[in-house]
Formats: C-alpha cells, structure tokens, sequence
C-alpha cells in the first residue's frame, strides 16, 4: 500500500501539579482553545477540550506521524509557558507529570465529546482521583496507587 491511513482517536487527560484549581472561569475558555489549537498546529485534530479546575480532557484523532509521548510534551509544554504569561496569578502554574490516555473507536466520539462536555456535572458528585480510577478500571489499566498521584 503506498499511503499511510490511520484513524486512531484517544481520550487524553491531564491535571495541574498537585490538582491545584488554576483552570477556573477567567482562564478555562482561553487554555482550552490554546490546547486545541497546539494540537492542530501539530496535525492532531482535536475534537474537543474541556475539564474543571484542576484537569483538562481532550479528545483527539492522531496524526500518522506523531506520537502520544510527543503530543502531550508539545501541548504541556506549550501551554504551560503561555498560560503563566496571562497573568501573575499563574506564574506557578504548571501540568503533572504523568497522564491517562485511552484509546477510542471512531464511532465512540461522539459518546467521548458528550463525556467530556459534561465534566461540570460529573465532578459535582465525583472527584478526579476517583474519575481517574474509574477509567482505569474500565480500560483494564493496572497501576500503583502511590505512582499515579503526583
């Protein structure tokens, strides 16, 4: 076959150092569009970014050429640096270390962008430790409680 075709879609999320509420109503909006736009500007399509104080999920097909490590280096590292430019409320701002990433079927994104549309009423009855928790059993991914925190 000459071409390269992939459609690989993850879930992929992240939370603030030490889940500290940075992400609040006055920046939400702008980090979520700068962590779309960082990801297309990479060849990722990003169907949607959304999330609460202290985490970001982000639906995003692939592209052929990057890899995972690579796009959540690039969208932290990115981020990071703009957002503590917008104002000295952030400067200490920073991203965990770690992350999840799941994959996805193509008919399933429309189920992914609901859920994460929806983190506003899931985290008023659930925190991210215990969502965190939940996708990793449901993916089957085994962990170490004391690693996953940081």
């Amino acid at each position: 076959m000459p071409q390269s075709l992939i459609f690989v879609v993850i879930h992929l999320i992240f939370s603030t150092k030490n889940h500290r509420p940075f992400l609040n109503v006055e920046v939400e909006t702008s980090v979520h569009a700068y962590l779309a736009t960082v990801s297309r500007n990479i060849g990722c399509e990003c169907y949607r970014v959304g999330g609460v104080e202290d985490h970001v999920h982000l639906a995003i097909r692939l592209s052929r050429t990057v890899t995972i490590a690579e796009l959540v280096e690039q969208l932290k590292t990115a981020s990071s640096k703009w957002v503590k430019t917008q104002s000295t409320d952030l400067n200490d701002f920073s991203w965990q270390r770690g992350y999840g990433c799941f994959s996805t079927g193509p008919k399933d994104l429309d189920a992914l962008v609901d859920y994460i549309d929806r983190q506003k009423e899931h985290h008023e009855k659930r925190t991210f430790q215990d969502e965190f928790r939940m996708l990793l059993n449901k993916y089957g991914v085994e962990y170490d409680e004391a690693y996953v925190w940081d």
